[in-house]
């Protein structure tokens, strides 16, 4: 029996690094970019030996990588050891499976546990995949002589093979690096690896996306995928970030405070040899203090994510130098980080009025974004015809007004610590966007840099303007949307339901 989870990429709108000190908030949108997990048995039936055996087996396959790796794991430590002598290592997902597995061992009583090791000695079959929204096409694209469309998008095969970045060889053995779009695809894919394992072991009970959405999932279970989804992803990155990509892998869009990094203190002990089922015993026991709120983008309005062809950036070095540049200067950090909280708190409030304002005004609310879709910001006030269109029109410029202040401040923390937090050639680009008819917001998101910028239009009408107007800029409309929910099971291979999906994802309004 094969189960697949599933979890979703992220768009941080605002809180770039903030989110990374309490009580700092961030925005954060999850997307229909989705991993995959798929964990079934990798024997049918067990050998008459295998009660005696201290070893199982596990296989992890990533089609698209054209990756397999074989490992053997100790039932006793509970330890991943690499039998295959492949170096293309994945220590996400070897984390994510040791962390599972010694949590189904410190949640289950005794008569479960039973169960736990004969499902274990059956071996562990995973398989992952990324949606290609999480990867750059964009030379394959060209290559074809295509356009650089959504449409041409749309026409690759789902779950396409990535292509890797030339390495560069200057005598060292530098391996090549996957061209990724910055949706946080090792959070997605560490969280729907552990969802799939927990749910596979018995230890959680998840919803599936095809069940009435209304119906909220138990935060229990979702609590424990978070717990050992944001251990396992900080442990094999070597460092505790602020987890705001994980929380939103497993809890969907969401405003988000950080959790203190004492929580893993544990965890990043246990390489001293404590047994891992006592070690993860004790994450799960912590009272985790991460805050989360329900966030949504309010109603008709469109995320939309462009990819400029200027390659990615790397958020660890930037915020190293933005580290940096805070002990050099505490004063003038100090007081560049509140202009900018009180820019991101700012543009929060004036999003929340707007859904007050389509909860209560619909008729008014739908009327003025359908006018406003169509014009630039300048002409918006005119649109209105009664108060409460004032009111709307007010709170969509407020919302301008406080991206661009948190463009500004987030630009003078990059000259501040030599960094391209919103480059020149970025600048421009979302300098025109703004200027876009029916276009609310632009900004880069996260940690800046070059990666994929984000616009929010008003209405559909002008996401489809903004994205041929970024063709002729030669910027490449992504088909990433906001999806505001999180990890859950999905009913069947995605491989076979993604081939529908992709060709209905052409039709872009």
């Amino acid at each position: 029996m094969a189960i697949v989870a599933s979890a979703p990429g992220k768009v941080l709108m605002t809180g770039g690094y903030l989110i990374l000190e309490r009580p700092n908030a961030g925005l954060v949108l999850s997307t229909n970019a989705r991993f995959y997990a798929i964990v079934k048995p990798l024997y049918d039936e067990l050998k008459p030996d295998s009660w005696a055996w201290a070893w199982t087996d596990v296989k992890l396959t990533s089609p698209q990588m054209a990756r397999e790796t074989t490992y053997k794991m100790s039932l006793k430590h509970l330890l991943l050891q690499c039998a295959s002598s492949s170096d293309s290592r994945n220590p996400f997902v070897e984390y994510a499976v040791q962390y599972s597995v010694a949590a189904a061992y410190a949640s289950l009583d005794n008569d479960k546990k039973n169960a736990l090791h004969k499902l274990l000695l059956q071996g562990l079959d995973i398989t992952i995949l990324g949606c290609n929204q999480f990867y750059s096409y964009r030379n394959q694209i060209e290559a074809l002589g295509l356009p650089l469309s959504p449409e041409s998008l749309a026409t690759l095969k789902p779950f396409t093979s990535i292509t890797f970045n030339a390495g560069e060889s200057n005598g060292e053995n530098s391996k090549p690096e996957v061209a990724k779009t910055g949706l946080g695809s090792s959070a997605a894919m560490t969280t729907a690896v552990v969802a799939a394992l927990l749910s596979y072991l018995g230890v959680v009970n998840l919803s599936s996306l095809s069940e009435d959405q209304n119906q909220e999932m138990d935060t229990a279970d979702l609590d424990v995928v978070h717990v050992i989804a944001q251990t396992a992803h900080c442990i094999a990155q070597g460092k505790v970030g602020s987890g705001f990509d994980v929380s939103s892998a497993v809890y969907g869009s969401q405003r988000y405070v950080r959790f203190s990094p004492e929580f893993l203190s544990s965890a990043q002990g246990a390489v001293g040899g404590m047994p891992l089922d006592e070690v993860i015993s004790d994450v799960l026991k912590g009272k985790w203090d991460h805050e989360r709120t329900k966030f949504s983008l309010p109603p008709l309005m469109m995320l939309l994510l462009g990819e400029p062809g200027t390659g990615g950036s790397s958020t660890p070095s930037m915020v190293g130098a933005v580290k940096k540049w805070q002990k050099s200067d505490p004063q003038k950090s100090r007081d560049t980080w509140t202009k900018l909280s009180n820019a991101n708190s700012a543009l929060e409030t004036q999003l929340s009025l707007l859904r007050k304002f389509a909860e209560e005004h619909w008729d008014a609310y739908k009327c003025v974004i359908s006018s406003c879709s169509m014009c630039k910001s300048e002409e918006w006030m005119r649109q209105a015809s009664e108060p409460s269109q004032v009111q709307i029109i007010k709170a969509l410029l407020g919302s301008r007004d406080a991206m661009l202040e948190i463009r500004c401040q987030m630009r003078w923390m990059g000259e501040a610590a030599g960094i391209p937090i919103e480059p020149e050639s970025q600048t421009q680009l979302l300098d025109a966007t703004m200027n876009m008819e029916g276009v609310l917001l632009a900004g880069v998101p996260g940690a800046g840099g070059f990666d994929a910028i984000f616009a929010v239009t008003l209405g559909a009408a002008s996401s489809t303007n903004l994205t041929k107007a970024w063709s002729s800029h030669n910027v490449l409309a992504m088909l990433v949307r906001e999806d505001p929910r999180g990890v859950s099971l999905q009913s069947s291979d995605p491989r076979a339901t993604e081939i529908t999906s992709g060709i209905s994802a052409v039709h872009i309004e």
